[in-house]
């Protein structure tokens, strides 16, 4: 996979979710793993950026909003999100935006 996503020209929109974790995996590497192969699945799914040192960023990139509201709204996803509440992160933010343009290397 390359660890920068190949998006369509413009526009299009960012879920940005910035979190801080709480010490230990209770489950959340495999979690992580099947969000990412069932974001991968989601009409209007179009690429996902991730890093993690102190604090971890990841990027995921649809087509329009009503993707980003049924990936929201995905029961699974829900689930992965209580838990984040309650045993994987200490903080986190999420942030929408649209991409208005892009340019490459």
């Amino acid at each position: 996979m390359n660890p920068i996503a190949k998006t369509p020209a413009p526009p299009y929109y960012a879920v940005i979710f910035t979190s801080l974790r709480t010490p230990g995996d209770a489950g959340y590497a495999a979690m992580s793993e099947r969000m990412v192969a069932l974001a991968q699945a989601q009409p209007g799914y179009l690429g996902m950026e991730s890093a993690r040192e102190d604090v971890g960023i990841t990027v995921s990139y649809w087509t329009d909003l009503e993707s980003v509201r049924a990936w929201k709204a995905n029961a699974e996803h829900l689930q992965a999100q209580a838990l984040g509440h309650q045993q994987w992160y200490s903080a986190f933010t999420t942030r929408i935006a649209k991409v208005e343009r892009e340019y490459s290397l």
